[in-house]
């Protein structure tokens, strides 16, 4: 009620000057979110050591992230890069982490282990695989099972049962993988198409069909497959993104209804530099370009093999060398 013995002007400027602190605090919070504006705590997570995230990918996944949230197209506080050029494994069960979770609003940093794109070695015709350390071959084309790098949106979780395994404890445990489904831009347009996403590195391995009678798997014949649960998650993949279980269930957990960021470097034209200066023998150090030093020097020099040079290859080998027909999973051996 005091409030209408205030004159006009007065609780007008007492409006405006409410409003104009809000907005100069709703300012400063934006300006630590730009490109220039990295904030103290992250910045002291750049470099090009184990751990650490290489400035021009944080760059990249960053600026990403902004455009994308300044379009309306995420709301989630965190966002992921992804550095293919790194080692997936150090040696002596160490893993290379290369994976990144940033989350600026409650400045949290992490960098976990993931899975690189294996290629393919087409016997006889190109070789474009990689090895279980660093990825010398990327790609984008259709069943090639390599790496592209680029921008992409997390969207849909989708569940699967794989089938059964048997625990220590000699306990039958049903698998039940999660995949992120990724889509992509540019020249990563085609994740969805490539089925390209993110999940947990573990696979059933050596499977065959029990009768499970009660089982809700079980087929007609009450039969479900059972097999080996094994964990990858220091080796390659098909071209998705693999975690290590663990790491899966905490990702999948941030991203399943709110879709967020990843970028993955590199990009082709970071490859064509990168292999353009290692032809010539050039030192990457003191120019823009950026690689992990040791995987260059393993692989010499990195190679992008584009959908429309590969694709009709992988295409024609298909045609020479057809597929067995499929046989169907044996029975398991009583156990």
């Amino acid at each position: 009620m005091r409030l209408r013995s205030v004159p006009l002007g007065v609780a007008t400027l007492l409006g405006l000057l409410v409003l104009a602190i809000a907005l100069s605090a709703s300012a400063r919070s934006f300006a630590a979110l730009q490109p220039s504006g990295v904030p103290a705590w992250l910045q002291a997570h750049v470099g090009d050591a184990d751990g650490q995230i290489s400035a021009v990918v944080l760059e990249r996944a960053r600026a990403l992230y902004l455009k994308k949230m300044a379009q309306g197209a995420v709301s989630n506080p965190c966002y992921f890069a992804m550095d293919a050029t790194r080692p997936g494994d150090l040696g002596n069960g160490v893993l290379g982490r290369r994976y990144y979770v940033v989350c600026e609003a409650s400045r949290s940093f992490r960098a976990i282990s993931s899975g690189h794109g294996g290629g393919r070695n087409l016997k006889g015709t190109v070789d474009f695989s990689n090895g279980r350390r660093c990825a010398k071959n990327f790609g984008n084309a259709m069943d090639s099972e390599l790496t592209a790098g680029g921008a992409y949106m997390t969207r849909e979780a989708k569940t699967s049962f794989k089938g059964y395994y048997r625990t220590g404890a000699k306990q039958d445990v049903a698998f039940q993988r999660t995949f992120i489904q990724f889509d992509g831009e540019g020249e990563a347009a085609n994740a969805r198409q490539r089925v390209i996403g993110g999940h947990a590195a573990q696979v059933l391995r050596g499977m065959c069909m029990r009768k499970s009678p009660n089982s809700s798997y079980a087929d007609h014949d009450g039969l479900a497959p059972f097999g080996k649960l094994v964990d990858y998650a220091g080796g390659r993949s098909n071209g998705c993104t693999s975690w290590s279980p663990a790491d899966a269930r905490q990702i999948i957990a941030m991203v399943k209804d709110k879709p967020t960021t990843l970028y993955i470097y590199p990009e082709s034209r970071d490859i064509a530099a990168v292999a353009q200066a290692s032809a010539k023998g050039h030192s990457l150090s003191g120019t823009d370009l950026y690689w992990n030093a040791s995987c260059l020097k393993e692989i010499g020099a990195p190679k992008f093999w584009p959908r429309k040079t590969l694709e009709p290859i992988i295409v024609q080998y298909k045609k020479d060398h057809p597929a067995p027909p499929p046989q169907p999973v044996p029975m398991c051996k009583q156990s």
